[in-house]
């Protein structure tokens, strides 16, 4: 036994020297990046020193950003992504004065900064202050809270929104390190995407150090009344007070999960692995913040049914953290991979039968995008062409689900155990460096194709990755539980009372077949019927919770008008705000209902969740 553990602490030291060593040798990617003013095969950023005050009364941060950078071509110039910023004075290492521009705003790219640089330069300062109006800041009222007494504030930096709140090269192939200082008030704790303090700090000034290299849009902050609960020496999840205890008792299978992806593609190299659960206004089911994810209140059902979201989040500490897509064209490399590892993870920890679920629920889901976009749409390509657009439209399940069934039908071609070798392979080798989808292709080919053509034919590459709707090697997923669902759905259609179908050891995977199974419209008694027996309009559940409420509204069950007003004014989640309302507008009644529940419902909506439902609820800007 004990040559057993000194052997693999070896190996455990040994792949941590290995991530150290990638992280302190990283190259930016210098491909064209469509959505970034930087040009950093001229000059780069390496390093960011953050100094900000949080002024609630404002809503504003205000300080500095000491940019550390390499002046590759010895050039004049150090192009900068910023926008809605106001840049107060820019000086060069030790406060030499210098001159800089601001061209002309851009629709969604924001104002290109230029700062004039010598050959020698090492250092440039930026004093500046942020707008309320900062597309990645939200600042919530105490009443917008779950305590209800503080407010609150936290970023959220993708796809190019970290230009918002601090000037840099805001590109996902330029990585860079950073530490901070934030100053807040006394009474509230500062979070950032770096190594944490878990106490308060009297005098609320927090420091923070991140040293492992990060793209821009894994910059985060947030600044609320926190409390933290620790699960081991390296995991533990922060939230309000009134809801940590709810929290801690639902993410406890975080530690687990942590080591079952290490068994599957090596070390964490993080250090720690934390989660941040916000106020229910935050966008994203979560937000893969390396060191601190965040996450969305909407997981905490009660009955730990919907960690996948965490097994998601945790995933992309490989995929995405680790090796990041280049640009946002790349975007599947991200989603597509942690898709996958996350359905691995789940497996391990909970069963196949768990985890296809999962699987075919996300091909569901795929199917629904696919029916929605066209299956001729170039959108549904994994590659994606997003010149000229926000990057935000390059999230869709394509991404997400295409991505991960492109993986799992390599998977079942070269055989599982072959292809977990390549993977591990892949984040060892790419760690803490950016890849292009041409990249990737070419690694595929390279260490796992290796010149067979039988292979690389069988595999359908051009079709999954360049061309649009599903190619012909798609992957048929079954699952056997998912079947008695929508065998139960169908016994109900036939008349078959609620009452008498056998819904023993149902998770929530089998409701949301049950209610997908069934058409969208539903007799008023049908609906009377569903509800009297299964309270699906006082589920705590937000996944059912919205299938159900997506019933009710092409149903017109009245019943759940309430309910239907409280889930749009108090959840922030876009993945559930967009069907909701895109159900309502379908009639006169219900769009006039829509625009009046999200009158007073937007401000407490992040930005990205708002231009998203502004543009389809038409509501001029």
């Amino acid at each position: 036994m004990k040559k057993y553990l000194a052997l693999l602490l070896v190996m455990v030291v040994g792949c941590n020297q290995s991530a150290k060593k990638n992280s302190e040798n990283t190259e930016n990617i210098t491909v064209n990046d469509e959505h970034s003013f930087a040009k950093p095969n001229e000059a780069v950023v390496k390093h960011l020193d953050l100094n900000l005050k949080v002024d609630f009364e404002k809503k504003q941060l205000a300080g500095k950003a000491t940019l550390t950078i390499e002046n590759i071509a010895k050039g004049n110039n150090l192009h900068l992504d910023t926008r809605d910023l106001n840049i107060i004075a820019i000086t060069l290492d030790e406060n030499s004065i210098t001159t800089f521009e601001m061209k002309p705003a851009v629709a969604i790219l924001g104002q290109e900064l230029i700062v004039a640089i010598k050959p020698e330069t090492q250092k440039v300062n930026i004093e500046y202050t942020t707008s309320a109006e900062g597309g990645a800041v939200q600042w919530l009222s105490p009443a917008q809270t779950a305590g209800g007494k503080q407010p609150f504030l936290f970023t959220h930096s993708e796809a190019i929104l970290a230009r918002t709140w601090i000037p840099l090269q805001d590109s996902p192939g330029i990585r860079f390190t950073y530490d901070a200082t934030i100053q807040c008030p006394p009474n509230l704790m500062a979070v950032m995407s770096a190594e944490n303090d878990t106490l308060l700090h009297s005098d609320g000034v927090y420091h923070f150090h991140m040293p492992q290299p990060i793209p821009s849009y894994l910059m985060a902050l947030a600044v609320g009344d926190l409390k933290f609960h620790s699960y081991d020496n390296r995991s533990g999840v922060f939230a309000e007070p009134v809801t940590l205890p709810k929290a801690a008792n639902e993410l406890v299978d975080i530690p687990r999960m942590i080591a079952a992806a290490e068994e599957l593609y090596g070390p964490y190299a993080w250090g720690r692995y934390d989660v941040l659960i916000l106020p229910p206004s935050f966008p994203f089911g979560g937000m893969e913040n390396p060191r601190l994810t965040f996450a969305t209140p909407t997981i905490l059902a009660g009955d730990r049914s919907l960690v996948a979201l965490i097994a998601h989040e945790l995933a992309h500490s490989w995929s995405g953290n680790l090796v990041t897509n280049a640009t946002w064209n790349d975007f599947w490399l991200n989603e597509g991979f942690t898709v996958y590892f996350e359905t691995r993870i789940m497996e391990k920890l909970f069963g196949k039968d768990y985890a296809d679920m999962l699987t075919v629920l996300g091909k569901g889901d795929l199917d629904g995008t696919i029916a929605d976009l066209g299956d001729k749409n170039p959108d549904t390509h994994l590659y994606l062409n997003l010149k000229g657009r926000d990057p935000d439209e390059g999230v869709s399940d394509i991404a997400y689900e295409k991505g991960r069934f492109f993986l799992t039908s390599i998977e079942q071609t070269v055989g599982r155990d072959k292809w977990d070798l390549f993977l591990k392979k892949y984040f060892t080798e790419n760690a803490f460096h950016s890849m292009t989808t041409e990249m990737f292709l070419a690694y595929l080919d390279k260490e796992l194709i290796k010149s067979d053509t039988a292979l690389k034919n069988n595999l359908h590459i051009q079709e999954w990755v360049y061309s649009p709707g599903l190619p012909a090697n798609f992957p048929i997923v079954t699952s056997a539980e998912l079947d008695k669902a929508k065998a139960a759905a169908n016994d109900f259609m036939k008349g078959t009372s609620p009452a008498k179908i056998n819904t023993q050891g149902w998770t929530t995977h089998h409701w949301l077949q049950f209610l997908r199974a069934m058409p969208n419209e539903l007799t008023t008694e049908q609906m009377k019927s569903l509800d009297a027996q299964f309270q699906f309009t006082e589920s705590g559940n937000s996944e059912i919770l919205c299938d159900w409420l997506r019933h009710c509204i092409s149903s017109n069950y009245s019943a759940a008008d309430l309910t239907l007003d409280q889930f749009l004014m108090n959840v922030g989640r876009r993945k559930f705000l967009r069907p909701l309302y895109g159900d309502l507008i379908k009639t006169p009644s219900g769009k006039e209902k829509a625009k009046a529940i999200y009158a007073r419902a937007r401000p407490g909506y992040h930005s990205i969740a708002t231009t998203t439902l502004d543009e389809m609820l038409g509501v001029p800007q």
